[in-house]
């Protein structure tokens, strides 16, 4: 993760690629993704688990979407004891070149878009599109829902791919590893918690954390702060900036989204990076998973046998 200053953030925000088409941001509505899909360099993944199992009948798929489920297909493996990583760079640009992406098209991500923690993967997978040096990438805002009620087609089988060729140019300064979270004990840089205020408090944890607790000086933007499950939605940009200057965590400052497995986290993180557009803004994929692992690693509160 290779910090920019802000001279050098400014720089690469003047210079960045424009988006493959006029109107896509981070965050499309339904109306772009009908008007859009289908073309030949439109690629919509539908990352929806279990769409044979539902209500939606016979026609459960989004019509030109390519089915790629979040818990299935890839987009995560454990390496070394800690869930829910990055595959290996072949591994994950085998995926998407079986998807039919090449590094011409838009990407648009789709989830059901029913909760925080569902849309979650959502934004880790569109976090791994930016990792992987793809920026023409988009989530459809509020997922399946919005699409449905915007009466999106739905037809019953997925759209056939042809593989393509994805050239992957890594973009490192987006994926934090366990030793810049411990530089950043010392250096100072922000650490963003984004589990439930439970785990960071220390009261709760999750099965795959071996310890209780968060990492020492983090500041807690819990992932529900960002997205409304009710109106199926992500926050707006003053939201978050509100969430975060309520932690006093800077607009340009330099930070680390954290949670237990790196899927909370990339809410937050695309929240503070692509929403608020702070390009300083890292994820620590092994999160709490990984930070546990080592009995010596601080936490706050401490450790019970410490």
């Amino acid at each position: 993760m290779k910090r920019l200053s802000l001279a050098l953030a400014a720089v690469a925000a003047a210079t960045a690629p424009a988006l493959a088409h006029e109107g896509a941001g981070p965050l499309v509505d339904a109306a772009w993704v009908i008007d859009h899909a289908g073309q030949d360099d439109v690629v919509v993944i539908d990352i929806r688990a279990n769409v044979e199992n539902t209500e939606l009948g016979e026609t459960p798929y989004i019509a030109h979407a390519v089915s790629a489920p979040y818990n299935t297909a890839g987009w995560r493996t454990q390496i070394d004891g800690v869930p829910g990583k990055i595959p290996s760079v072949d591994e994950i640009a085998a995926l998407i070149e079986s998807l039919g992406v090449d590094n011409d098209d838009h990407v648009v991500i789709v989830p059901w878009g029913t909760d925080s923690s569902e849309f979650g993967s959502a934004t880790r997978v569109y976090w791994t599109f930016r990792y992987l040096g793809h920026d023409d990438v988009s989530i459809l805002d509020g997922g399946w829902r919005q699409y449905q009620a915007a009466g999106g087609a739905h037809v019953a089988e997925p759209a056939k791919a042809e593989t393509s060729r994805f050239e992957v140019a890594l973009n490192e300064d987006l994926l934090a590893t366990t030793e810049e979270v411990v530089a950043a004990l010392d250096n100072g840089t922000a650490l963003v918690d984004g589990r439930p205020v439970e785990q960071f408090r220390g009261e709760a944890k999750s099965g795959v954390a071996a310890a209780p607790g968060t990492i020492p000086g983090s500041v807690n933007l819990p992932h529900h702060e960002f997205y409304s499950g009710e109106y199926a939605r992500f926050a707006q940009p003053e939201t978050i900036r509100a969430l975060a200057a309520a932690v006093d965590l800077g607009a340009d400052e330099a930070n680390i989204t954290f949670c237990n497995t790196g899927h909370w986290a990339s809410v937050a993180w695309f929240g503070i990076s692509e929403v608020l557009g702070n390009p300083q803004t890292a994820m620590y994929d092994g999160s709490m998973a990984e930070w546990t692992q080592d009995p010596a690693r601080p936490l706050e509160p401490p450790r019970a046998s410490q």
